[in-house]
């Protein structure tokens, strides 16, 4: 300024980053306290101290608000209708990396620049693969040339007049505006280098101090953890503040997360994308509930964040959507919901939750979609917290959406253009996107998340380093869009030497921090192995670097296993008892006791993907509504129950509430399933077999223990749901199913002799106190009773008895059952009655069911909830590539009375305080629901 006889006053510096501005201000007090002090400035904010700009029309305004509805506009005049939502963006971006370029030079030369920029582009062939974009590039120039920039009040002859000296502080990359405004104020710029300049590439060796620490890390957990205690580190030693440098924005996350913990505030000099806030989450949240096709989960996670439904109401809501397994909304608001225990609440919450969507489903202008989004806010209660919070007011604020904001609208050409709900969306994620936001109060936090160049002429005392791995820190990077590098020659775009040079002198500048930490993981999250940055390679390669110690404190944590859980039961006694129940009991006492006698029960989960259980679940729909159609229509000819059984697929489909696209992964297999269904059903039919009824609920009231005088039991009802019952022809005999389907029929009148002694032969009872000897053993997969109060498990057919002993069962029809089940009021007329229970699993799972003996109850309980003797079960395993088979037990009776006493014993043993342990063994606890209830993982 001396040189130049300028006042400092009327001395304008101009500062590469306006993070510099403060500390611009703060050394130059330090140096000239007194007096006046020049004016720092960046070029950007010295234009808006200047004028304020106001686009007009198309042009492009920096706002990506605005600038993303111009750019649509563009694309439709250019008979781009179809592709704009593919091509809006690269011409955004396209856009903005011209208009660096265009806004450098004064707006007189621009024509005569855009005439020879026009040149350099590609020709736009009809033919061409990159047509698009030669066709995005030809309207981004044009775009950029036809507009006004903000910066252009720098170039009026005027502002000389109150300016005697424009300095130019240097950064690492040359500012194309800075560089044009020191050629046009000729002898009155000044251009400074910073004192420290930078060293040119390959000349480091030497200069850099040993205080360099690397760390290698296996993956990215590892590097934020070890990231995070280096800043701990740091601090701890008094080295405040830390700089935390930003080379991966996710990574960064995990470190600043892991710093809140350990209550250390951080501070993003940048600010976070304002989309990856609660608030922009919870209204990005309503715009996808509203959506004609939402989600039943996006629907609930939206109304979880409106205050305005009741929360019972919600509840009731959630649990009926989850138990019926409604995964699209429009599924659940076309449901009738009256018959469900909250039937009128139900109703009426979704009736109000469709009110709300149906405001946001007709297209319409982007002012009435503000209008109908504030509307949306206020009905649902969401309005009040976003404005009490301050990054809900920055959401706000970037959208428009206060009413003295939605006046900007008028001047913003295609904002008048309708749109649908989809676009509206698409156009709020992108604003919200582009938008920073910086959390107030943390000017004084003792870390500060910047990128590498910021760190130019900053006094921090250490520098934490993170991503230096060869992906994220690449010496040479990538020049951003698509131009060709002529292209970029052509029109003064940074090249990759360009970058690579300011990218080694900002990484020399940061070295040059006291205390330096440098990390990088060694494999990506898919596995992937990472070499480090060949930056970090050549400091290894001149020695100018040591290995770090890792800083995490190790320390010594006492094993304290889980004790295996054994409770007892005896105060939450079943009165309904189901086979699947039952099941729970035999396979783990704790699964039966937290399942049934607790009554937790997980989740079922909202998604719209079909699975195997699914499957099955339609079909046995399908069979109920083809089976009873045909009972009251008979139909004999094969064309016709094909026809029929096709009609009851679709009409189960529409009752269910899919679409015929959530079964594509089975309708392939269908016509061979239906096939091979219907050759079994006329064989079945053949043999004397006539379809009764489906889905058949019942219960039966447990009989009790003659020799349980307490009368625990006598309360307790078997309950549960028959998929099938035929009716047998009397002329096959009570205990003959004959089949011509070869194979397809597993069983016999009579069991063999190995199979009867099995069955029959009485084993001593492991309970019993004294010699009284058992009978009639249930035998058990997967527990055992031990002394008074234990169940455990030896995966073994351990024994159950039952209270008096029988000689041999199957000896004649004369020996009496052990406790028998009355059934003279539950007798069915007719002949012998079949159970038939459908599988859709592999056969061979369904053979060793059979082969099980004991070991399997589900038919033996269903004969048991009969309450006759005429009964016979049976297992009709439904292939899905043709095959239909048959699997009937051997002697099921036998199997039935065993089970009963076994019922009769298990119940009373947890009736007497038997404990219920968790048995952890076997295949039962992979998807067991209660495992996490046992904490099996943690047991010692």
């Amino acid at each position: 300024m001396r040189q130049q006889g300028a006042h400092p006053a009327r001395t304008v510096v101009l500062l590469p980053y306006a993070q510099l501005m403060p500390w611009a201000q703060q050394y130059w007090e330090r140096y000239q306290a007194d007096g006046f002090a020049p004016r720092f400035e960046t070029t950007r904010s010295w234009a808006r101290r200047l004028c304020v700009f106001e686009p007009q029309g198309d042009e492009l305004a920096g706002d990506v608000a605005r600038d993303t509805l111009t750019a649509r506009a563009l694309l439709d005049r250019a008979g781009l209708a179809a592709q704009r939502d593919m091509l809006a963006a690269p011409l955004q971006e396209a856009a903005s990396a011209l208009a660096a370029v265009v806004a450098a030079m004064a707006p007189a030369l621009r024509a005569a620049w855009g005439e020879q920029a026009r040149s350099a582009l590609a020709p736009v062939d009809e033919g061409s693969a990159l047509r698009f974009e030669a066709v995005v590039a030809r309207i981004a120039l044009e775009w950029v040339l036809a507009s006004r920039h903000a910066t252009d009040v720098l170039f009026e002859p005027g502002l000389r007049q109150s300016v005697d000296a424009l300095v130019l502080l240097q950064g690492f990359q040359v500012e194309p505006l800075a560089q044009a405004l020191q050629a046009d104020w000729g002898a009155a710029a000044l251009t400074l280098a910073w004192p420290d300049a930078p060293a040119p590439a390959g000349s480091m060796a030497g200069q850099m101090p040993g205080h360099i620490a690397l760390h290698p890390t296996r993956d990215a957990e590892d590097e934020a953890q070890r990231a995070a205690a280096c800043v701990l580190r740091h601090l701890a030693a008094g080295r405040a503040p830390v700089a935390l440098a930003a080379n991966d924005r996710a990574l960064t996350r995990r470190i600043a997360a892991h710093l809140s913990s350990s209550a250390v505030a951080v501070r993003d000099e940048n600010g976070w994308t304002l989309s990856t806030t609660r608030a922009a989450a919870q209204l990005m949240a309503a715009l996808e509930a509203c959506a004609w096709n939402a989600s039943a989960d996006a629907v609930l996670d939206w109304l979880k964040q409106a205050p305005a439904i009741d929360p019972a109401v919600l509840d009731a809501l959630e649990r009926a959507l989850r138990k019926a397994g409604v995964a699209h909304w429009p599924d659940a608001a076309a449901r009738d919901w009256s018959a469900s225990p909250a039937g009128p609440a139900l109703t009426a919450g979704v009736a109000l939750v469709q009110g709300w969507r149906a405001g946001l489903h007709a297209p319409r202008p982007l002012a009435q979609w503000l209008q109908a989004l504030r509307a949306l806010l206020l009905a649902a209660g969401q309005w009040p917290r976003l404005e009490q919070d301050s990054a809900g007011s920055a959401v706000l604020a970037a959208l428009r959406l206060q009413t003295d904001r939605q006046a900007e609208l008028d001047g913003w050409h295609g904002a008048g253009r309708r749109m649908a709900l989809a676009e509206f969306s698409r156009w709020a994620s992108e604003v919200l996107e582009a938008a920073r936001y910086k959390p107030p109060g943390m000017d004084a936090a003792p870390v500060v998340v910047l990128p590498l160049p910021q760190l130019l002429a900053r006094p921090f005392a250490a520098l934490v380093l993170p991503g230096c791995d060869e992906k994220r820190l690449p010496p040479a990077p990538d020049p951003a869009g698509q131009w060709t590098p002529a292209q970029r020659q052509a029109w003064g775009l940074p090249s990759r030497q360009t970058l690579e040079s300011a990218q080694r002198a900002a990484w020399h500048n940061a070295l040059q921090t006291p205390a330096v930490d440098l990390l990088w993981r060694t494999g990506d999250e898919g596995g992937e192995p990472l070499l480090a940055s060949a930056l970090v390679l050549a400091l290894q390669l001149d020695g100018l670097a040591h290995q770090g110690a890792d800083p995490r404190c190790q320390r010594r944590v006492a094993a304290a296993p889980t004790a295996r859980p054994s409770p007892q039961g005896q105060a939450l006694p079943l009165q309904r008892l189901s086979a699947t129940a039952y099941a729970d009991l035999r396979h783990c006492p704790y699964r039966f006791f937290a399942l049934r006698q607790l009554g937790l029960q997980e989740a079922d989960e909202l998604a719209a993907d079909i699975d195997k259980r699914d499957f099955g679940n339609w079909l046995h729909a399908v069979l109920q509504h083809f089976h009873e159609a045909l009972r009251d229509d008979p139909a004999p000819d094969d064309a016709t129950r094909s026809a029929r059984m096709d009609s009851a697929a679709q009409a189960v489909t529409r009752q269910q509430g899919r679409d015929e696209g959530d079964f594509l992964p089975f309708t392939a297999g269908w016509p061979p399933l239906r096939d091979g269904y219907l050759r079994w059903l006329a064989q079945h039919e053949q043999a004397g077999a006539r379809f009764r009824q489906a889905e058949w609920h019942t219960s039966q009231p447990l009989d009790p223990d003659p020799f349980d005088p307490s009368g625990t039991l006598d309360m307790v009802q078997l309950v549960g749901t028959i998929d099938r019952i035929d009716t047998l022809s009397s002329t096959d005999g009570p205990g003959t199913l004959v089949s011509r389907h070869g194979s397809d029929v597993v069983g016999c009148t009579q069991p063999s002799e190995r199979s009867a002694r099995r069955i029959a032969q009485p084993i001593p009872s492991v309970l019993a106190s004294d010699a009284t000897p058992r009978c009639a053993p249930m035998a058990s997969a997967d527990r055992q009773m031990i002394g008074d109060a234990t169940l455990v498990s030896h995966h073994r057919s351990d024994i159950v008895g039952c209270a008096q002993p029988i000689p041999d069962v199957l000896a004649n029809d004369a020996t009496p059952r052990c406790a028998p089940m009355a059934s003279a009021d539950r007798q069915m007329t007719g002949g012998a009655t079949l159970v038939i229970d459908y599988k859709t699993e592999n056969d061979s799972v369904t053979r060793q069911r059979i082969s099980a003996g004991t070991e399997d109850t589900q038919l033996a309980f269903y004969a048991a909830l009969l309450g006759q003797d005429s009964v016979r079960a049976a297992y009709v395993n439904v292939g899905e590539r043709g095959q239909t088979q048959l699997h009937e037990p051997q002697a099921l009776l036998p199997l039935r009375d065993r089970l009963l006493a076994g019922i009769r014993h298990d119940l009373g043993r947890i009736a007497a305080g038997a404990a219920l342990p968790a048995l952890g063994e076997g295949q039962v606890c992979e998807y067991c629901a209660a495992r996490g209830l046992c904490r099996k993982d943690f047991w010692p």
